[in-house]
């Protein structure tokens, strides 16, 4: 029967994951299927109702996007396949596989709602569920900046709110939409009141979107200012494979044939369409512009100069850039009679394929995937002009491919003046999977939408388009066709958005509500063990391990302290102890913050109440009992290694040891719980005794406040942060808040997380340090006066406390005071 249960269970699972995808398949490809994004979640949210353990919900939500890729993203491993030289099949069983981390929001929005299912109702718990799946696409991008709303495109009414909340906060609201269909679906036999109140809300999220949109679209149609305007044709050759044109023709005659018919085409728009400007895609210069290799390569640059000079009208078209540090994916903006006005380098390559990060770069990997690329990242947003003959200019943002996926460029672009976004792609990949250029078609739309800029787009191959400043696609063009596109970009400038003045809000706010909300759990926790009454029988806190989750946890925790002394190595000989950029905080987040969480995740989920009951040895877990006979225990045996923390063996009286080791910090409690019901139970291996008892003097000395993490490392720095960025604000901007009367919040926002970093990382390594220095004298203290080892132990963990909060700030005012 029990069988039977799980086993239907099962099914239920496997059933809802497959209606959800779907669900999800017909809502991505657009059309009048945009609606069913507000329930295409439902069916996989019910399988995520029933209370289980925490790793059969992560389980779950792996298999969820497993499908979500499968559905969805089906087109993806062929095209990548096509591009590598690999077979479309393995390409696409390794997107398959990869796909919990392609997709991680599905595992944070599963284990954050049953987190905040068993704490609290389901309100709260739906919008921690949003939080977190819109702060893990925040914190860990997608390789094509997909979320959930790019599927609501095709309601020109309801995306106007992204000028609010970018994409993510369409994802948050469509997030809420689908919880309250869930919770209305669940309800419908308890009657029409009953789903009355989860239905009322989906509705009001819905209408307060269209609501807006219709009284922001009407805003942007109200007739325009008179403003200088320019014609701009964007040349679409449909030129592709340059691979294998140069095999069969050669690089110098597949750059001869591309130049000559971007010539052509280019004097076509001239002459039928009047053209101010012209606008080539993506490396349709496949060489260094300015940085010529050869004489050909010379000649080549001199050529396109005189075309331009020729035409009378500026070129904006892709090629490369060089400098000392490398090669970049660039765009270059000639002026007829200057020649060079400047180059935009692409800040966003694609990785492996256009750029390797140079931890992982070398030899063995260049063997291994001899297609990965060797462009350098771009130095972010610039805003070049476009200057017709008779004077007339507009300001825009060059956007190169991968780079509109992202909000941050056409954000910065857009507070550095830009009056319309520039993009340039090269699309040739998507040739055979149409919807994939369709996908990066709307996604480059929402930057329009988000700054309220007009755009042009300009593909090798296809789909190039006019975009406005709603996000409408006036005219594009068909994949595969040569052809000439020509719009109107007039130099105006918009009113400043939320998503400018903020930038993107929407995944930094839904973390902050997160470390709310585990604060406010941690405090609540807190307050019920200090209320609670003592407990007539002791127990023991502790985890029960097996080998492997042991050595897992081990190695995470082994993992952020050699993540955190190698970023504070590297921080320390480059650029001082500093953090400079919000990169440095996402690897500060994936090789220290992650292990040291997962490490901790692993302990809470095997955490167990040990205590001595009835000659047994009971170790209570939350679905779990063990009870082990105390006769059947012959010794207790100490870890040499403290990873991931104190802890002993238990050696059986039969021989071997248990299956199973326990994770104390107070092994001697352990063994006086044991001894006192009478087993002779004794300590195992060289100098056992002294390693347990300096555990536990460890444990003792450790005071819960004082040398909790969140103290030591996120509220203490904070304090100190603020100090020193009120200070930068002062020196840098000329007040408290002058970086955010220049750039908005979100750039001010930006700088104190950064300061914040760098204060806590440093005082993490700071309290390595003392670690280190404490520990060492304890020895000392222990070998020479055994007897007087806790006191000595006392006093120097006082020691270490009083440098750590009173002598940092202590030094952070003598520094301040020598500055003045």
């Amino acid at each position: 029967m029990i069988q039977e249960r799980w086993s239907s269970s099962r099914w239920r699972s496997v059933a809802g994951i497959f209606a959800s995808a779907v669900l999800l398949c017909a809502y991505a490809r657009g059309g009048y299927a945009w609606p069913l994004g507000f329930v295409a979640l439902a069916p996989w949210l019910a399988t995520l109702e029933r209370e289980r353990p925490m790793l059969r919900t992560l389980a779950n939500a792996a298999l969820m996007s497993v499908a979500f890729v499968a559905a969805v993203f089906y087109w993806f491993g062929a095209a990548i396949g096509a591009y590598i030289g690999a077979n479309a099949s393995t390409a696409t069983l390794v997107l398959l596989a990869c796909a919990p981390l392609l997709q991680p929001q599905f595992l944070a929005y599963a284990a954050v709602r049953q987190w905040a299912g068993r704490r609290h109702g389901p309100v709260v718990r739906a919008l921690a569920a949003a939080s977190a799946w819109v702060a893990c696409e925040w914190l860990v991008p997608k390789l094509l900046g997909d979320t959930l709303a790019h599927g609501l495109y095709p309601s020109a009414l309801l995306r106007q709110a992204a000028d609010l909340g970018g994409a993510a906060g369409l994802t948050f609201a469509l997030l809420l939409v689908n919880e309250a269909a869930l919770a209305a679906i669940q309800r419908r036999r308890d009657g029409l009141r009953a789903i009355a109140r989860p239905l009322a809300l989906a509705t009001m999220i819905v209408a307060c979107l269209a609501g807006y949109g219709l009284i922001r679209r009407e805003a942007l149609q109200a007739p325009p200012a008179d403003a200088p305007t320019l014609r701009v044709a964007m040349i679409q050759a449909s030129i592709t494979d340059y691979e294998r044109l140069r095999k069969e023709i050669g690089a110098y005659a597949v750059v001869r044939k591309v130049l000559d018919t971007h010539y052509a085409l280019s004097w076509s728009a001239l002459r039928d369409h009047g053209a101010d400007a012209l606008l080539w895609s993506e490396t349709v210069y496949p060489t260094s512009y300015g940085h010529p290799r050869s004489a050909d390569g010379e000649a080549l640059d001199a050529e396109i100069r005189g075309f331009v000079d020729a035409a009378g009208v500026p070129l904006v078209f892709g090629t490369y850039d060089r400098d000392g540090q490398g090669e970049y994916n660039a765009a270059a903006f000639l002026e007829p009679g200057k020649g060079l006005l400047g180059m935009y380098r692409k800040t966003h390559p694609f990785p492996l394929t256009e750029y390797v990060p140079p931890w992982l770069d070398g030899p063995r990997l260049r063997r291994w995937l001899p297609w990965t690329g060797g462009w350098q990242r771009g130095d972010g947003a610039r805003v070049l002009p476009l200057r017709s003959a008779d004077g007339r200019e507009v300001n825009v943002v060059p956007l190169i491919c991968l780079d509109d996926v992202h909000s941050d460029l056409a954000i910065d672009g857009a507070r550095l003046g830009a009056q319309a976004i520039i993009g340039m792609s090269n699309d040739s990949w998507f040739t055979a999977y149409p919807a994939g250029a369709r996908l990066h078609l709307a996604v480059a739309a929402f930057r329009s939408i988000e700054t309220r800029l007009p755009q042009v787009r300009v593909t090798s191959n296809g789909l190039s388009a006019i975009i406005d400043d709603t996000g409408e696609v006036l005219a594009k063009t068909s994949m595969g066709d040569q052809a000439v596109l020509t719009a109107f970009v007039a130099a105006r400038d918009p009113a400043p958005t939320l998503m400018v003045r903020w930038g993107d809000w929407v995944g930094r706010a839904g973390a902050a509500l997160l470390l709310a909300l585990a604060a406010l759990a941690l405090w609540r926790a807190a307050r019920r063990r200090a209320s609670a009454a003592p407990r007539t029988e002791p127990t023991i806190e502790a985890a029960v391990l097996t080998p492997a989750w042991r050595a897992l946890g081990g190695a995470l925790r082994l993992c952020a302290g050699a993540g955190l002394l190698w970023l504070g190595f590297d921080m320390l000989t480059r650029i001082g102890l500093q953090v400079q950029s919000l990169a440095q905080l996402r690897l500060f987040a994936a090789a220290v913050v992650a292990p040291a969480v997962a490490a901790w995740a692993i302990e809470r989920a095997f955490a167990a109440r040990v205590r001595v009951e009835d000659g047994s040895l009971v170790l209570e877990r939350r679905r779990q009992r063990i009870e082990l006979p105390v006769a059947s225990i012959a010794a207790l045996r100490p870890w040499w290694i403290a990873l991931p923390r104190s802890g002993v063996d238990l050696r059986l009286a039969a021989g071997p040891l248990w299956t199973r080791s326990l994770a104390v910090t107070r092994p001697q409690a352990l063994l006086r719980r044991l001894a006192a019901s009478g087993a002779p139970i004794r300590w195992e291996g060289r100098a056992a005794a002294a390693r347990a008892a300096w555990a536990e003097a460890r444990a003792d000395a450790r005071r819960r406040r004082l040398d909790h993490p969140l103290a030591k490392f996120a509220l203490f720095p904070l304090l100190l942060a603020l100090v020193a960025f009120r200070l930068h604000q002062v020196i840098a901007f000329g007040g408290t808040f002058g970086e955010y009367y220049s750039y908005g919040l979100g750039a001010y926002l930006a700088g104190l997380l950064i300061w914040w970093a760098s204060w806590a990382i440093g005082l993490m390594l700071f309290s390595a340090v003392l670690r280190v220095a404490t520990e060492a004298l304890v020895a000392a203290a222990v070998a020479l006066r055994p007897a007087h080892a806790a006191g000595v132990r006392d006093a120097l963990e006082w020691l270490a406390r009083a440098a750590f909060y009173l002598g940092v700030p202590a030094w952070l005012a003598w520094r301040l005071l020598s500055m003045g």
